[in-house]
């Protein structure tokens, strides 16, 4: 028994109480078959890898209000029957997903009022499938892994009052199926998702600013007089507690697109272009965008969308002209609203290279040279394509474009490309004297979308300064494919190298064979 500590020998089973006993760190002779141990109220700052090492037979372990600070990674490791762990009371400012591995067996885990600001997803993965109880109440959390959490098939009992939690995400609650209590008391959230009954878990959300509207008669219909959730919104119900709120007065209004824009209106194929729209709703809808082809828009490495509904098109192409349409929904219904964006073609090159035609007004057709072609001739006035691609291969394209003696000062040229599968943007800095490139390491059966610009001497900076700033003009882009790869059995009609070689070696041995044969015949017949 540990100095300061009180083992009962009457005790059914090995147990050590070792609380307010001003201990500084965990004793190192613990009776490492112990199955609880007690060390709650003493001055315990941190606990170090081995402090808990081969005791495999804990159940119980108590080191609650000891202003602990810090955890080592797989500090429990060795605790795999560990049920219950209670780390109440102290100082942790964070977990992380090292911290609490090895916890195969735990059921409880108690880390109330501690100074968690930040919980890492895999935190909670090693006994996810068995925890019943998890308390993490007055702490700092603005936030969960609700992904993990919503893994805790086992979990009965989760208490997240008194924390910073702006958001319960929909479903996350409904995916646990043995919850019999959840404890939202005194955070920040205004909305509430739907949750399952009755027969259901019991709901405590007292002490949050909810805005009271259509997405919370489901909490309505549930409450009963008595009840502490109350409106902080809108104006006519704040401070009116939800179950004195008569039904028909939780109401939403639907989405209204007050504007659409595009910016500019239009451009040319390979310049940006933004579209914003705006709208209003309670709740405040959500905001997607639906593009020329009907198609949901979303983020990739030529189109970003912004929080507040924008759409950015980094790299417009051909293929983006047309109607977007952007769309506000939210639970009273949704608006469609409609802004038209004009992609123009590349100028094209008329006679002698580096002349340039004047652009058509209106889309026209596509300046971006097909795959499998060299710099194609126009139908009309043997018109040139500025930029072209010629396929070298399934995995590899060569990329050509016109010199451009009338632009003075190019120092080099920047080739931009990405694949239709691919998020990333590649870039390629080719010396000014380049007129040609050759693209390796493509992936068969893609879609690619690819740009040159020439980087130029700019002006110069400010009065008296030296330095000039690099400029950029776009030459062309080009849209191509690389072929898909070759399906297994299309050659199996070919003959092979190996199975050309086996009969080439028999004939020639054959022929080796028969000579020697005449030849003995030969001898033979003349010396009898």
């Amino acid at each position: 028994c540990p100095p300061r500590c009180l083992c009962p020998a009457a005790a059914p089973s090995p147990t050590l109480l070792c609380a307010r006993t001003g201990l500084l760190a965990v004793p190192p002779s613990l009776d490492r078959g112990a199955v609880e141990l007690r060390l709650a109220d003493n001055f315990i700052g941190a606990v170090g890898r081995g402090d808990f090492a081969n005791m495999s037979s804990l159940v119980h372990l108590t080191l609650s209000r000891n202003g602990l600070r810090r955890l080592a990674p797989g500090a429990f490791a060795d605790l795999r029957a560990l049920r219950a762990l209670h780390l109440d009371g102290n100082r942790l400012p964070a977990l992380s997903g090292a911290q609490l591995r090895g916890l195969a067996s735990l059921r409880h885990l108690i880390l109330a009022n501690n100074q968690l600001a930040a919980i890492e997803a895999g935190a909670f993965a090693a006994f996810a499938a068995t925890v019943e109880d998890l308390d993490l109440s007055h702490n700092n959390l603005p936030a969960l892994p609700w992904e993990a959490v919503a893994a805790m098939a086992s979990l009965a009992t989760l208490t997240l009052d008194h924390n910073l939690l702006e958001k319960v995400p929909a479903g996350a609650v409904a995916r646990l199926p043995r919850l019999a209590r959840l404890d939202l008391t005194a955070n920040r959230l205004r909305a509430l998702p739907p949750v399952a009954g009755p027969p259901g878990p019991t709901l405590v959300a007292g002490g949050n600013p909810l805005h009271c509207n259509c997405e919370l008669l489901w909490l309505r219909r549930l409450t009963e007089p008595g009840r502490l959730e109350s409106c902080a919104s809108p104006p006519p119900l704040a401070g009116r507690l939800l179950w004195a709120v008569p039904e028909e007065e939780l109401a939403c209004r639907p989405p209204a697109i007050a504007t659409v824009t595009a910016e500019p209106a239009a451009v040319l194929e390979g310049q940006a272009l933004r579209l914003g729209c705006a709208a209003g709703g309670d709740p405040p809808p959500a905001l997607h965008w639906l593009g020329p082809d009907g198609r949901l828009v979303q983020n990739g490495s030529g189109r970003a969308l912004g929080p507040e509904g924008s759409l950015e098109l980094r790299v417009a192409t051909l293929r983006d002209h047309g109607t977007f349409t952007c769309v506000a929904s939210n639970a009273a219904g949704e608006a469609a609203a409609r802004v038209h964006v004009v992609v123009l073609p590349l100028p094209v090159v008329a006679g002698a290279e580096g002349e340039l035609e004047a652009t058509e007004t209106g889309p026209g057709p596509s300046d971006m040279a097909r795959a499998g072609g060299n710099e194609s001739r126009a139908t009309g006035g043997g018109e040139r394509r500025l930029v072209a691609a010629e396929l070298t291969g399934s995995s590899s394209a060569r990329i050509r474009w016109l010199p451009q003696r009338h632009v003075p000062g190019i120092r080099m040229f920047q080739i931009q490309y990405n694949s239709s599968l691919d998020e990333a943007l590649v870039y390629r800095l080719l010396p000014s004297s380049s007129r040609s490139f050759l693209l390796r390491d493509l992936a068969a059966g893609r879609e690619y979308d690819l740009c040159v610009s020439a980087l130029y001497a700019g002006h110069t900076g400010s009065a008296g300064g030296t330095g000039s700033f690099p400029s950029a003009r776009l030459l062309g882009c080009v849209h191509f494919v690389t072929p898909g790869p070759v399906p297994p059995g299309a050659c199996s009609a070919l003959p092979h190298p190996h199975f050309l070689g086996g009969p080439v070696i028999v004939v020639i041995g054959a022929a080796i064979a028969a000579s020697v044969l005449v030849f003995i015949l030969i001898l033979t017949a003349r010396y009898k």
